[in-house]
């Protein structure tokens, strides 16, 4: 995702170095190697003009042409129509439709909790990290007979997984042995791709532990 010198950008995105929201926005970019300035935010030094831009001052907010957008999802399924290959969403409508409810439920289920789990409530911390560690275990079974959570595509809905999942050990959330099947997508088939290495800020890659 190169820029070249002698043009500015079209697209802007104003991303957080370690926000699992902005993580996956990235790798929407990365994995249609979209042209786009990014712009990491300091939490505590945010930009003037991110509060003009996005009336609630988060991140990711994107910026194309005269267009602003925030909200992670949002942002990526605008990413998939406005270039649609490759495609990051099923074709039909009900498959689509199914695809939305499972990110709609990472965020009430786990994103939400994420907050608690970083929090300085060690009881509430614990049981936020339970319910993610167990949501985790009862979808590990799909990855037995398909490589990705859709099927056989990669789509926004793994987009949304693997910043989870890439911060488990960060989290202090240990899968158990049932969840073995998971953890092979996330290290075989998520980590590995080009597009989530490239996603990757300093920040996040220290992270986890090096091998």
């Amino acid at each position: 995702m190169a820029i070249p010198t002698n043009r500015k950008p079209v697209m802007t995105l104003y991303s957080g170095s370690n926000d699992p929201y902005s993580h996956r926005t990235r790798i929407v970019l990365f994995e249609k190697d979209i042209e786009c300035q990014i712009i990491e935010v300091d939490p505590d030094r945010k930009p003037r003009e991110l509060a003009d831009l996005n009336p609630y001052n988060q991140v990711p907010t994107m910026v194309d042409r005269d267009l602003v957008l925030y909200e992670s999802n949002i942002i990526n399924e605008y990413l998939d129509e406005r270039l649609p290959h490759p495609p990051l969403m099923p074709v039909d409508p009900v498959s689509r439709a199914k695809a939305r409810l499972m990110l709609m439920r990472f965020d009430r289920d786990w994103y939400s909790l994420l907050p608690e789990i970083t929090g300085p409530d060690r009881k509430a911390a614990q049981r936020a990290r339970n319910v993610v560690r167990d949501g985790l275990t009862v979808i590990s079974p799909v990855f037995k007979d398909q490589p990705f959570i859709l099927g056989d595509e990669f789509s926004l809905v793994d987009c949304s997984l693997a910043p989870i999942l890439w911060r488990l050990d960060h989290y202090g959330i240990d899968l158990p042995r049932q969840a073995k099947s998971i953890i092979e997508y996330a290290e075989e088939r998520l980590f590995a791709r080009k597009s989530f290495k490239l996603s990757l800020t300093e920040a996040e890659r220290e992270l986890r532990p090096k091998s």
